[in-house]
């Protein structure tokens, strides 16, 4: 499975599969050549060959194929001499590194997340830790005494892959569990919002008061992206969040013990999922949260409709940035601390250090397997850092009177606004899943290596993030929020980062839970109040019955071990 913790893609019909493999091996044969242009006599400059070459790279997460034609592409060409072919799974689902197994054939690199231990066993991706040693220095310098949490696991020691998340993990920008429309608490005058309770009270309020937008349109009190995978984002993930249990994916983690457990079966979350069966039963649940398609709910947010949201920053962001492209940022949503009771604590600044496990890896196949260490290196450099994250000096940012990075305004003004700034400039397109030093770490002119600092955070709130500030007297949203020295730092990381074994059950069990959890807790939102009870009793005897105590076991084992293998 490409992901295996925190995503359950659709699953496709055998032609789809065929067509899979066919497109997936035609797309790696001859991967990794030299450039028929180059000449084979290219110099070696600063120690590192810069030959042209073009390196076939899958990235799992990706959902169309990349184009590396972008500003900071043709830099990081022009510097390594690198190419890259980015493709992404063509069946789009959990099949894709099995069937890549299956065929025998890999690009160069390869992105897996969770079916990297498949790889790993069927000897398909190379061990990197004598590369490291010897020629490795920017890797060394940039994961310093963290090192040893790329290794894959207690009984194989080895490092396999780099990259994916960054060492460091400060939070500037919280999440939070629930976001509301800005609009909603300068009219409300802004309200102490703590619970779902307290959350429900403030759309009921407004919709009462404005139940229509400008232009007429029936406004919706929450809204769900919930009709495929990201069920598990907008509900499930939510779920969790709002008893104060950290991003585990789909399990609990006691980081002392290393007890683990799938999170569906704890009593105390069916208190927010008959939450959201009570939002339905009143109507202020959308009526289409488990149907609509992406399109559909992102042109709901992006008309200023949907008072209030349940999802993460990174899925709505696009909308947000067309409201803010018309002028209506208080349309746009603050997040909130937002849990079941008070006597939950939000877990949105928790820092997990660095995950480890899960990263780019070298195939065996791979005909240049020193060029692309070297590559792999060199992304992990000072120089590829502040490329990556800033662009092109004085194309993209500029250094002022202090010594600071800035982005340059009109670039900043269509980072803020274009939801294909990316894609389109190549700023933030490859920070992961590479090497990254991450948010809150610093150079040694005191410079961050990202553009998320505090200082950039706040210069970039918009009026009506402004006006929410000072409505509730404070100077960043952080301040909403229990600190990350009170949240403490994970001794485990993150369960949805683990490296599953493959001659595990652990993968097919957690799918078949997480498919019926999906259907099962869905029809139960959306079923009468008093039958609520019944259905939730039926989901736990269910779970039951496919094996969620094996497990609960299962999972618990792995982070003992992990426990073990980090501290």
């Amino acid at each position: 499975m490409c992901n295996l913790g925190g995503e359950n893609m659709k699953k496709r019909k055998l032609l789809s599969l065929v067509m899979a493999v066919t497109l997936t091996v035609t797309s790696f044969v001859g991967c990794g050549k030299k450039s028929e242009e180059s000449s084979s006599d290219t110099p070696i400059l600063d120690g590192m060959d810069k030959t042209p070459i073009t390196l076939t790279f899958f990235n799992c997460d990706l959902n169309e194929d990349w184009d590396f034609t972008d500003d900071v592409a043709k830099k990081i060409t022009e510097l390594t001499g690198v190419t890259l072919e980015i493709t992404h799974p063509v069946a789009g689902d959990t099949q894709a590194i099995p069937l890549m197994i299956a065929s025998g054939e890999y690009p160069d690199l390869i992105y897996a997340k969770g079916d990297t231990g498949k790889l790993i066993d069927a000897g398909a991706i190379i061990k990197l830790d004598d590369m490291i040693e010897e020629k490795g220095d920017n890797l060394k310098a940039l994961y310093g005494d963290q090192l040893d949490r790329l290794r894959a696991s207690a009984d194989d020691p080895s490092i396999y892959t780099v990259g994916t998340y960054g060492v460091s993990a400060e939070v500037y920008e919280p999440g939070g569990t629930l976001q509301i429309q800005h609009d909603v608490l300068k009219e409300l005058g802004y309200p102490e919002i703590n619970t779902i309770y307290d959350y429900e009270e403030a759309i009921k309020a407004y919709i009462e008061a404005n139940p229509t937008t400008e232009d007429g349109q029936e406004r919706i009190g929450l809204s769900l992206m919930a009709s495929d995978w990201r069920w598990l984002i907008t509900t499930g993930n939510i779920a969790s969040a709002a008893l104060g249990i950290p991003d585990d994916g789909q399990f609990k983690v006691d980081d002392e013990t290393g007890e683990t457990t799938y999170k569906f079966t704890l009593p105390e979350i069916k208190e927010y999922f008959q939450w959201l069966n009570h939002m339905n039963d009143i109507g202020l649940l959308d009526p289409e949260s488990f149907t609509q398609k992406e399109d559909t709910y992102k042109a709901k947010i992006s008309s200023g409709r949907v008072v209030g949201l349940s999802d993460a920053a990174w899925d709505y962001s696009d909308a947000e940035k067309t409201l803010l492209s018309e002028g209506k940022a208080g349309s746009t949503y603050a997040r909130l601390p937002v849990t079941v009771s008070e006597e939950y604590k939000d877990q949105s600044l928790k820092n997990y250090g660095f995950g480890g496990g899960w990263g780019i890896a070298i195939s065996e196949s791979c005909e240049n397997k020193e060029r692309a260490f070297e590559f792999l290196d060199w992304m992990a450099s000072d120089e590829a850092q502040v490329l990556l994250n800033w662009g092109i000096e004085g194309e993209h940012y500029t250094i002022n009177e202090d010594g600071k990075r800035e982005m340059l305004p009109e670039v900043q003004e269509q980072k803020n606004t274009d939801p294909d700034f990316s894609k389109k400039t190549g700023i933030g397109a490859y920070v992961y899943p590479f090497p990254q030093r991450g948010v809150g770490a610093v150079d040694s002119t005191g410079n961050s290596y990202t553009t998320t600092t505090i200082e950039n955070v706040i210069a970039n709130y918009n009026d009506a993030q402004k006006e929410t500030l000072a409505g509730y007297g404070i100077n960043d949203f952080t301040e909403m929020f229990p600190s990350s020295e009170e949240l403490g730092i994970s001794k485990h990381g993150q369960v949805w980062q683990y490296t599953i074994p493959s001659d595990s059950d652990i993968a097919i069990i957690q799918q078949k839970c997480d498919d019926y959890i999906q259907q099962a807790v869905t029809q139960a939102i959306l079923g009468k109040p008093e039958d609520f009870d019944k259905s939730w009793d039926e989901i736990q005897a269910t779970l039951k019955s496919y094996g969620v105590d094996s497990l609960n076991e299962q999972m618990t084992n792995l982070t003992k071990e992990r426990l073990e293998l980090w501290n």
